[in-house]
């Protein structure tokens, strides 16, 4: 990068977190630290859920998966306007009218607390272990930019987010999300318009669409009915809503968001903003992918996008090896660049376009089998290798190729993103762990401050072991699948127990907790043995809760079910 790069990255992530520590200041008690005294606005709220969602794991990886898959991936969201309407209705009225300040509190009011206790430990594990991928995203960046190991960067970048975490709180996290995502839609805006006006001029936006169509990446809506394949409308309304419905209502990160909003009204307007601007968003940031795809066609990409990996071949014994199959690349791209602008002529003509549509896919294909064979190559060298390339697609795009201080702009906008979504993550966390674990089992009569220092002192605590998570990420593949999967290996069962908290008022503490157990064990068997695609593990799970609730409950004697 140069120098002008630098100084906006440094300027722009320097200002984020002085303005962050700023406006929170003053945070005397553990209300003000966990739910910033209540008192955000609707817009606040609504920002602040999409920043925690939004971390530089979509920035980073959507585009990514994008160029190598296609655009299928936007239907995971497809259920989530739906998510938000129920948790509208019935999640939020009632935290707000039993002012709990983690969702987990309302389980002991429902139901007993040991459901609470072990429910708060699903969340602390799945969260605690995400919230390592969301850090070691950003650290791909700087190993990129500066050609150092990721333990170095991700040591950094926990580091940074820790310290801001701890000092500012929830107020600092959610002021600082408000102004990212703002400079985040700017910068997509600008990353979108480079990327089109680097195409040929015989080829605009609407041409780039139509020859990643051709080739099979416009594949935005999959009907088939399949429950091994990963995405298509019913994984993403079905899976997805059940999903989306046991993130936004369930895990604290999320719930920690709209807690603070100083009314029902303000969280309830907070969700639907996110409800009406999250599929856009995501859209967009695959369809960046896309351009950026199209542009490759007629810009030689490079054989492994990940240049760390690649200087590591490249100074192996293998390294002529490798050369020899790079230069076969480089010829079959060739080869293909002939075909794409034959098929550029032949849709402006309209003529020939299946045939030549044809013959670009068979050229792409010898294409893809050269780099696989380079990647043989690879792992040959060493077998600990990452050949998952995708995390890298667009950051390897953005650095060379922006014009400077937009390069910088857009890697400040991907590192503010991990940043926001961390100290979220490392905010509930703390929430959970100080409210559910420490207040409720270790010091009940603790004063004020004492509940204040252990919160920060647990934010301390499970930012060290994301930072331990984040350097094993490298092994995960895409992070934006990674994250998700890791989900939905325990938001089924959690929202299980919440919706029979909800709806199922005959079943008791003892049966949900039971069922909750023997759910978790069955979801973990179906994922090991690959029963069904990940998203399918969130619906299972919940059927699972729901069904052994009310067999269980058949042995245990009826007894007069809590109100709440």
């Amino acid at each position: 990068m140069s120098a002008i790069d630098w100084i906006v990255l440094g300027c722009t992530i320097l200002f984020i977190v002085v303005y962050g520590i700023y406006k929170s200041r003053g945070s005397k008690n553990i209300d003000g630290y966990l739910l910033g005294d209540r008192s955000l606005p609707w817009y606040n709220v609504g920002l602040s859920v999409m920043a925690t969602q939004a971390s530089a794991i979509t920035f980073l990886s959507a585009p990514g998966l994008a160029y190598a898959d296609g655009m299928r991936f936007v239907q995971f969201y497809f259920g989530l306007p739906i998510a938000m309407i129920i948790l509208c209705i019935t999640f939020v009225p009632i935290y707000h009218k039993l002012k709990v300040y983690t969702a987990y509190e309302f389980l002991e009011h429902r139901f007993d607390v040991k459901t609470r206790a072990l429910t708060a430990s699903l969340f602390l594990i799945q969260r605690g272990l995400s919230t390592g991928i969301t850090i070691y995203a950003p650290s791909i960046i700087l190993s990129t930019i500066l050609n150092i190991d990721t333990t170095y960067t991700t040591l950094f970048i926990g580091s940074v987010v820790i310290i801001y975490t701890v000092f500012g709180g929830t107020k600092a996290v959610s002021y600082t999300q408000m102004l990212q995502m703002s400079i985040i839609f700017c910068g997509l805006f600008l990353a979108g318009f480079v990327v089109v006006s680097m195409l040929p001029a015989s080829v605009g936006f609407t041409k780039a669409l139509n020859i990643a169509s051709k080739m099979g990446k416009m594949n935005v809506i999959d009907w088939h009915f399949d429950m091994n394949n990963r995405y298509t409308i019913w994984s993403g309304v079905i899976g997805g809503l059940f999903l989306q419905l046991s993130y936004f209502g369930t895990d604290q990160s999320q719930v920690g968001r709209y807690l603070t909003g100083s009314s029902v009204g303000q969280s309830r307007m907070g969700l639907l903003m996110n409800a009406m601007l999250k599929i856009p968003m995501q859209f967009l940031i695959l369809l960046i992918g896309i351009l950026v795809f199209s542009f490759y066609q007629y810009q030689k990409p490079p054989i492994f996008f990940n240049s760390y990996e690649l200087n590591k071949i490249q100074k192996s014994s293998y390294s002529e090896e490798f050369k020899l199959k790079e230069a076969e690349f480089n010829v079959a791209f060739e080869e293909k660049k002939l075909k794409v602008i034959a098929l550029d002529k032949a849709l402006t003509k309209n003529e020939n376009v299946a045939a030549t549509s044809s013959a670009v896919k068979a050229a792409n294909q010898k294409l893809q089998d050269k780099r696989t064979e380079a990647l043989a190559i690879m792992k040959k060298n060493d077998a600990k290798a990452d050949t998952d390339d995708t995390n890298y697609v667009f950051l390897r795009f953005v650095t060379q190729y922006l014009p400077k201080g937009l390069i910088g702009l857009l890697i400040a906008i991907v590192c503010m993103a991990s940043m926001g979504s961390t100290a979220s993550a490392l905010n509930s966390l703390a929430s959970t762990t100080s409210v559910d674990i420490y207040k409720r089992f270790i010091n009940k009569g603790g004063s004020e401050l004492n509940y204040l220092n252990i919160s920060k002192l647990a934010t301390l605590f499970w930012g060290i072991l994301s930072i331990g998570m984040a350097l094993y990420a490298s092994k995960l593949g895409n992070l934006l699948e990674a994250v998700n999967i890791l989900g939905s290996l325990f938001y089924g069962t959690i929202l299980g127990v919440f919706l029979v908290a909800f709806y199922f008022k005959r079943i008791g503490g003892k049966a949900v907790f039971y069922s909750a157990i023997i759910s978790e064990i069955i979801i973990f068997i179906a994922f090991k043995y690959d029963w069904m695609a990940y998203l399918w593990l969130n619906v299972f799970g919940c059927a699972l809760v729901i069904s052994f609730g009310l067999l269980i409950q058949q042995f245990i004697p009826a007894k007069t079910v809590k109100q709440v």
